[in-house]
Formats: structure tokens, C-alpha cells, sequence
């Protein structure tokens, strides 16, 4: 490519001229001379510094990166017959993931012949999930059998994350803190 057109180091147009001219002019500013659209006639170079300017597009994908929320699916197994404590437990979970941000699939198992009893017994207790969720979620995907399970997916209605460093909350700093400082008590009486 005998000429290509230059665009300066703060971004003015310095015409078309030959290569050899555009790569004297960046080695003067002790800068790169980097062909930002090869496909246009002439080329388009610019002169830059070619490694603040990969340092900088990295950072901006990094920010980009960091402002995106990461929506996970979690999935809660039950069973037809599961204990009423238990499904509680299950529900505890369940409400913590949406609170979180994720999405939560609630799968029930059946095994021999509680297949027969599925579509009956699987449908009540996946009501009465998403009846006890319902104020935190929306049924994303409704109960339907794969095999020999029966599934949902909820969603959160609202989408809060908590940042990766405050989940332990509180209530875990206070008690490290009381731990750390010792009792006057403790002290010996000799010293």
C-alpha cells in the first residue's frame, strides 16, 4: 500500500500521504502507526500508543464485565413423598436463591409406582412450592413431566444481587470482633 490516510495522535486528520511519510511521523512522536480500517481506500492508519490503547480496551470490557449480572439456575430436587419439615427446609432454600437473584428449578422425583400417581401427587407439591414462593417469583416454565421427574422453573421478580463480599452479613462480623478482644478476666494475677 503506497499511501494511506493519516489520523493524528489526538485524533485530527493529517490527509492522505505515503506510508513511509505516516511511519516517519509516528517514530518522531515515538508512537505506533496502527491501520484502523484496512478496507477502505486508502487504508486508514492512526499514530497511537499501541499498548495504552489494548490497556485501556481492556478495562472497559472489564467494567463492561463487572456491571453484568450472572443469572444462575439452582435446582432444588423433592420427592412426592417428602417430609412436610423437610419441604420447608426445601422452601428456605428456595426463597434464599431468589432473594440472590436466581433462578431456582424444582424438580420432583418419582420412583416405581409412584409414576402411576405422578401427574397428581407431583402437581400438588409443586403448587405448593410456588404458592409459598410466590411472593418473591413468577413461574418462568410451568410443571411438566421428563421421564420420571416433574419439573418447573421460577424466576425473581425483582433482580437483586448481593456483591460476592457482604453474603456472610453482619451478625458474622460482630461475633468475630467479640471473639478477638480479650476478657479482662482472663488476666493473671501476678503480672
Amino acid at each position: 500500500m503506497p499511501e494511506v490516510r493519516l489520523v493524528g495522535a489526538n485524533g485530527e486528520q493529517l490527509g492522505v500521504i505515503s506510508t513511509h511519510e505516516a511511519l516517519q511521523k509516528a517514530r518522531i512522536l515515538d508512537l505506533d502507526l496502527v491501520e484502523v480500517a484496512p478496507a477502505a481506500v486508502p487504508p486508514v492508519c492512526r499514530i497511537m500508543d499501541y499498548g495504552k490503547f489494548k490497556y485501556m480496551q481492556s478495562k472497559r470490557e472489564q467494567e463492561a464485565r463487572k456491571k453484568q449480572t450472572v443469572i444462575q439456575v439452582k435446582e432444588i430436587k423433592v420427592r412426592p413423598k417428602t417430609d412436610e419439615h423437610d419441604l420447608n427446609v426445601k422452601i428456605k432454600h428456595i426463597r434464599r436463591f431468589l432473594e440472590e437473584g436466581d433462578k431456582v428449578k424444582v424438580t420432583v422425583r418419582f420412583r416405581g409406582r409412584e409414576l402411576t400417581y405422578a401427574s397428581q401427587s407431583g402437581f400438588e407439591v409443586l403448587k405448593n412450592i410456588v404458592e409459598a414462593v410466590s411472593d418473591l417469583s413468577k413461574v418462568e416454565s410451568p410443571p411438566k413431566m421428563e421421564g420420571k421427574t416433574m419439573m418447573t422453573i421460577v424466576s425473581p421478580t425483582a433482580h437483586k444481587k448481593k456483591p460476592v463480599g457482604q453474603q456472610g452479613g453482619a451478625q458474622g462480623a460482630t461475633s468475630k470482633q467479640a471473639q478477638a478482644v480479650p476478657k479482662p478476666a482472663e488476666k493473671q494475677e501476678g503480672q
